[in-house]
Protein backbone atom coordinates (compact mmCIF):
# COMPACT_ATOMS: atom_id res chain seq x y z
CA UNK A 1 0.00 0.00 0.00
CA UNK A 2 1.27 3.46 -0.90
CA UNK A 3 2.26 5.53 2.13
CA UNK A 4 0.62 8.96 2.14
CA UNK A 5 2.18 11.91 3.95
CA UNK A 6 -0.42 14.55 4.91
CA UNK A 7 0.01 18.11 6.10
CA UNK A 8 1.76 18.55 9.44
CA UNK A 9 -1.22 20.35 10.96
CA UNK A 10 -3.45 17.28 11.08
CA UNK A 11 -4.04 15.30 14.27
CA UNK A 12 -1.67 12.37 14.77
CA UNK A 13 -0.83 11.66 11.15
CA UNK A 14 2.71 10.53 12.00
CA UNK A 15 4.00 8.21 14.71
CA UNK A 16 6.62 5.56 15.35
CA UNK A 17 5.16 2.17 16.21
CA UNK A 18 6.71 0.28 19.10
CA UNK A 19 9.54 -1.95 17.90
CA UNK A 20 9.27 -5.71 17.69
CA UNK A 21 11.89 -5.91 20.45
CA UNK A 22 9.77 -3.75 22.76
CA UNK A 23 6.60 -5.68 21.97
CA UNK A 24 8.40 -8.96 22.66
CA UNK A 25 8.32 -8.00 26.36
CA UNK A 26 4.52 -8.23 26.34
CA UNK A 27 2.64 -11.55 26.78
CA UNK A 28 2.11 -11.91 23.02
CA UNK A 29 4.34 -13.28 20.27
CA UNK A 30 6.09 -10.27 18.65
CA UNK A 31 4.96 -9.16 15.18
CA UNK A 32 6.33 -11.33 12.38
CA UNK A 33 6.21 -8.59 9.73
CA UNK A 34 8.30 -5.50 8.97
CA UNK A 35 7.16 -1.93 9.63
CA UNK A 36 8.68 1.54 9.98
CA UNK A 37 7.74 5.10 11.01
CA UNK A 38 4.09 5.48 10.10
CA UNK A 39 1.98 7.84 8.05
CA UNK A 40 -1.54 7.21 6.68
CA UNK A 41 -1.27 4.21 4.41
CA UNK A 42 1.63 2.62 6.29
CA UNK A 43 1.33 -0.95 7.59
CA UNK A 44 1.59 -1.08 11.38
CA UNK A 45 0.98 -3.61 14.18
CA UNK A 46 -2.27 -3.65 16.12
CA UNK A 47 -3.95 -6.07 18.50
CA UNK A 48 -7.71 -6.50 18.10
CA UNK A 49 -10.60 -7.94 20.07
CA UNK A 50 -11.13 -10.25 17.09
CA UNK A 51 -7.68 -11.85 17.58
CA UNK A 52 -6.52 -10.64 21.01
CA UNK A 53 -3.46 -12.92 21.15
CA UNK A 54 -1.95 -11.79 17.86
CA UNK A 55 -0.35 -8.68 16.42
CA UNK A 56 -1.78 -8.17 12.93
CA UNK A 57 -0.51 -5.88 10.13
CA UNK A 58 -3.00 -3.08 9.55
CA UNK A 59 -3.14 -0.04 7.31
CA UNK A 60 -2.97 3.26 9.20
CA UNK A 61 -6.35 4.60 8.11
CA UNK A 62 -9.64 2.71 8.28
CA UNK A 63 -10.87 1.19 5.02
CA UNK A 64 -14.62 0.48 5.30
CA UNK A 65 -16.14 -2.37 3.32
CA UNK A 66 -17.72 -0.03 0.80
CA UNK A 67 -14.51 1.86 -0.05
CA UNK A 68 -13.57 1.51 -3.72
CA UNK A 69 -9.84 1.83 -3.04
CA UNK A 70 -7.34 2.60 -0.29
CA UNK A 71 -7.16 6.35 -0.94
CA UNK A 72 -9.76 6.83 1.80
CA UNK A 73 -6.97 6.42 4.40
CA UNK A 74 -6.12 10.10 3.73
CA UNK A 75 -9.15 11.04 5.82
CA UNK A 76 -9.76 8.02 8.09
CA UNK A 77 -6.57 7.70 10.16
CA UNK A 78 -8.28 9.50 13.07
CA UNK A 79 -11.90 9.21 14.24
CA UNK A 80 -13.54 11.81 16.47
CA UNK A 81 -15.06 10.01 19.46
CA UNK A 82 -17.94 12.49 19.56
CA UNK A 83 -19.20 11.50 16.08
CA UNK A 84 -17.69 8.04 15.50
CA UNK A 85 -21.09 6.36 15.64
CA UNK A 86 -22.50 8.69 12.98
CA UNK A 87 -19.80 9.00 10.31
CA UNK A 88 -20.21 6.49 7.45
CA UNK A 89 -16.51 5.59 7.45
CA UNK A 90 -16.50 4.55 11.12
CA UNK A 91 -20.12 3.79 12.02
CA UNK A 92 -20.06 0.07 11.29
CA UNK A 93 -16.78 -0.59 13.12
CA UNK A 94 -18.00 1.35 16.17
CA UNK A 95 -21.47 -0.20 16.25
CA UNK A 96 -19.97 -3.69 15.98
CA UNK A 97 -17.49 -2.99 18.77
CA UNK A 98 -14.41 -3.57 16.59
CA UNK A 99 -11.87 -2.26 19.09
CA UNK A 100 -8.09 -2.41 18.87
CA UNK A 101 -4.93 -1.17 20.54
CA UNK A 102 -2.21 0.55 18.52
CA UNK A 103 1.23 0.42 20.18
CA UNK A 104 3.32 3.56 19.72
CA UNK A 105 6.84 4.43 20.80
CA UNK A 106 6.64 8.09 19.72
CA UNK A 107 3.82 10.41 18.65
CA UNK A 108 4.70 13.41 16.50
CA UNK A 109 2.68 16.64 16.63
CA UNK A 110 3.27 20.21 15.37
CA UNK A 111 3.90 22.90 18.01
CA UNK A 112 3.41 26.57 17.07
CA UNK A 113 4.78 28.16 20.24
CA UNK A 114 7.68 29.69 18.28
CA UNK A 115 5.30 31.15 15.72
CA UNK A 116 5.83 28.40 13.16
CA UNK A 117 5.24 24.68 13.05
CA UNK A 118 7.96 22.63 14.74
CA UNK A 119 7.58 18.87 14.97
CA UNK A 120 7.62 17.64 18.57
CA UNK A 121 7.98 14.10 19.89
CA UNK A 122 5.83 12.68 22.70
CA UNK A 123 6.89 9.43 24.40
CA UNK A 124 6.86 7.55 27.68
CA UNK A 125 9.92 8.15 29.81
CA UNK A 126 10.21 4.42 30.54
CA UNK A 127 10.22 3.50 26.85
CA UNK A 128 7.20 1.23 27.16
CA UNK A 129 4.52 1.21 24.46
CA UNK A 130 1.75 3.77 24.48
CA UNK A 131 -1.44 1.80 23.88
CA UNK A 132 -3.69 3.95 21.70
CA UNK A 133 -7.40 3.15 21.53
CA UNK A 134 -8.63 2.50 18.01
CA UNK A 135 -11.08 0.77 15.70
CA UNK A 136 -10.35 -1.93 13.13
CA UNK A 137 -11.78 -3.24 9.88
CA UNK A 138 -11.06 -6.60 8.24
CA UNK A 139 -11.67 -7.57 4.64
CA UNK A 140 -10.78 -10.64 2.60
CA UNK A 141 -8.74 -10.05 -0.53
CA UNK A 142 -9.07 -11.91 -3.84
CA UNK A 143 -7.14 -14.88 -2.45
CA UNK A 144 -9.22 -15.08 0.73
CA UNK A 145 -6.48 -13.63 2.92
CA UNK A 146 -7.53 -11.03 5.53
CA UNK A 147 -6.42 -7.44 5.16
CA UNK A 148 -6.68 -5.19 8.20
CA UNK A 149 -6.98 -1.43 8.69
CA UNK A 150 -7.35 0.83 11.71
CA UNK A 151 -8.05 4.33 12.95
CA UNK A 152 -7.04 6.14 16.15
CA UNK A 153 -9.85 7.54 18.30
CA UNK A 154 -9.47 11.17 19.35
CA UNK A 155 -11.08 13.40 21.99
CA UNK A 156 -11.06 17.11 22.77
CA UNK A 157 -7.86 18.35 24.41
CA UNK A 158 -8.57 22.07 24.92
CA UNK A 159 -7.78 21.65 28.62
CA UNK A 160 -5.26 18.82 28.48
CA UNK A 161 -2.02 20.06 30.10
CA UNK A 162 0.16 18.64 27.32
CA UNK A 163 -1.83 18.10 24.15
CA UNK A 164 -3.33 21.60 24.17
CA UNK A 165 0.15 22.84 23.23
CA UNK A 166 -0.03 21.39 19.73
CA UNK A 167 -1.54 22.50 16.42
CA UNK A 168 -2.40 26.01 15.29
CA UNK A 169 -3.59 28.45 17.99
CA UNK A 170 -7.00 28.84 16.35
CA UNK A 171 -7.59 25.09 15.96
CA UNK A 172 -9.53 22.91 18.36
CA UNK A 173 -7.05 20.87 20.38
CA UNK A 174 -7.35 17.10 20.02
CA UNK A 175 -5.58 14.08 21.48
CA UNK A 176 -5.48 10.39 20.81
CA UNK A 177 -6.58 8.21 23.73
CA UNK A 178 -3.56 6.61 25.42
CA UNK A 179 -4.91 3.82 27.57
CA UNK A 180 -3.41 3.13 31.01
CA UNK A 181 -1.46 -0.13 30.99
CA UNK A 182 -4.01 -1.83 33.23
CA UNK A 183 -6.87 -0.81 30.88
CA UNK A 184 -5.64 -2.61 27.74
CA UNK A 185 -7.59 -5.73 28.59
CA UNK A 186 -10.64 -3.72 29.62
CA UNK A 187 -10.66 -1.98 26.23
CA UNK A 188 -10.43 -5.21 24.26
CA UNK A 189 -13.10 -6.88 26.41
CA UNK A 190 -15.54 -3.97 26.23
CA UNK A 191 -19.03 -5.08 25.18
CA UNK A 192 -21.06 -1.87 25.37
CA UNK A 193 -20.82 1.62 23.95
CA UNK A 194 -21.14 3.21 27.38
CA UNK A 195 -18.25 1.16 28.74
CA UNK A 196 -16.11 2.01 25.73
CA UNK A 197 -16.84 5.71 26.02
CA UNK A 198 -15.93 5.66 29.72
CA UNK A 199 -12.40 4.65 28.69
CA UNK A 200 -12.06 7.48 26.18
CA UNK A 201 -10.43 10.10 28.37
CA UNK A 202 -7.28 12.20 28.49
CA UNK A 203 -4.09 10.53 29.65
CA UNK A 204 -2.08 11.36 32.77
CA UNK A 205 0.99 13.32 31.66
CA UNK A 206 3.20 12.07 34.49
CA UNK A 207 5.76 9.68 33.08
CA UNK A 208 5.71 11.29 29.63
CA UNK A 209 8.46 13.36 28.04
CA UNK A 210 8.30 15.75 25.11
CA UNK A 211 10.92 17.51 23.04
CA UNK A 212 11.35 19.26 19.72
CA UNK A 213 12.09 16.74 16.99
CA UNK A 214 12.48 18.67 13.72
CA UNK A 215 13.18 16.64 10.62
Amino acid sequence: METLIPASTTMCANYRPSSRETLAALPLPPPDFAYEEAYPGSVVPIVTNFAPRLWVPAAFGLIPSWAKDTKIVRSTYNARAETVGEKPSFRSAWQHGQLCIIPAEVLYEPCYETGKAVRWAIRRADGKPMGIAGLWERKLDETGEPTWSMTMLTINADYHPLMRRFHKPEDEKRTVVILPDDAWGDWLRTKSENTARALLRGFDVSGFVTEAAPR
